[in-house]
């Protein structure tokens, strides 16, 4: 059942998608480097390592994550070793605009993992709004000129991106569909680690992968440490915090709309940060990402 979207719930199903464009402008600017993979690993085990004094507790043998270990080894490979990986993995061999545009499919998957997964059969205002929060994408990536997405070639990396918008959709389902336990459901730092415990698992597995097929070279210096920093603290802890409890308010279908927002903030980032000015399209793509987020929550 759809629910209607409160302030705050909107506030942070925003706020998440804003941090993730900053995160796909540093990951590009770091992927000459590190290697893509490594990358994601480094990230997450930052982001332990930071979460460590506010959630140490979850550790403790007698912690409720214990019994429920398979749902947050299942949210770890999703969401954490999984879902960035990917997508770094596919900035390696694909454009940003070629990524983006697979990337805008989110509320499609959303749709057809939920139906065909979990049991929840789209509604027509669901299906309404995907489109239009696609077609807003599609105006975004296209710049206001169809003859530019006609030109796209395919690449090995945009079918990364494919597995990785997938992942993220079994990820947001999987964030409803079961309770927490007590000591973890109230607390998000808690809920957060658990789900790095075994995210930082598969992710340094994934690593190990990578260094085993020879891609081992990083170029450590300032501009890393700041891009890692960034991605370790906004993008990996506050936008999971933020995407977890909008997606459990709203429910991960009216979630997936606001992703779409990404490259639109995108866009904002690299008027700010690289000089480019904003085009009446910008506007007009903003205006139908909106409407399919309005239409697809409306009861």
């Amino acid at each position: 059942m759809t629910q209607r979207l409160s302030p705050a719930t909107a506030a942070m199903l925003a706020a998440a998608p804003l941090m993730w464009a900053g995160n796909a402008v540093v990951g590009r600017a770091l992927h000459t480097l590190i290697p893509p993979i490594t990358l994601n690993f480094v990230r997450w085990l930052l982001a332990f390592v930071l979460m460590l004094p506010l959630a140490w507790q979850v550790l403790r043998p007698a912690s409720g994550l214990w019994p429920h270990w398979r749902r947050y080894a299942a949210l770890g490979l999703f969401g954490i070793g999984s879902y960035n990986a990917l997508q770094y993995l596919a900035l390696q061999t694909s454009t940003p605009l070629n990524v983006t545009l697979v990337g805008s499919g989110m509320p499609v998957w959303m749709l057809i993992v939920g139906t065909l997964c979990f049991g929840v059969p789209a509604t027509r205002r669901q299906v309404v709004g995907a489109l239009l929060s696609v077609a807003g994408v599609l105006l975004v990536l296209s710049r206001g000129s169809w003859q530019e997405l006609l030109a796209l070639r395919l690449v090995p990396g945009d079918l990364y991106m494919v597995l990785a918008t997938i992942s993220w959709a079994f990820y947001s389902w999987l964030l409803v569909r079961t309770s927490e336990p007590q000591d973890v459901r109230g607390d998000w730092a808690a809920f957060l680690m658990a789900q790095l415990v075994f995210g930082v698992g598969w992710s340094g597995a994934f690593a190990g992968v990578e260094w085993s097929l020879g891609h081992t070279q990083i170029h450590w210096g300032w501009p890393l440490a700041a891009g890692l920093a960034f991605i370790a603290i906004g993008p990996a802890i506050l936008a999971y915090r933020f995407w977890g409890v909008g997606v459990q308010r709203a429910g991960p279908v009216i979630g997936s709309f606001f992703i779409n927002l990404t490259p639109l903030f995108a866009a904002v980032l690299s008027a700010a940060f690289l000089g480019e000015a904003p085009h009446l399209y910008h506007a007009a793509a903003f205006a139908l990402i909106v409407a399919g987020i309005v239409v697809s929550s409306r009861r």
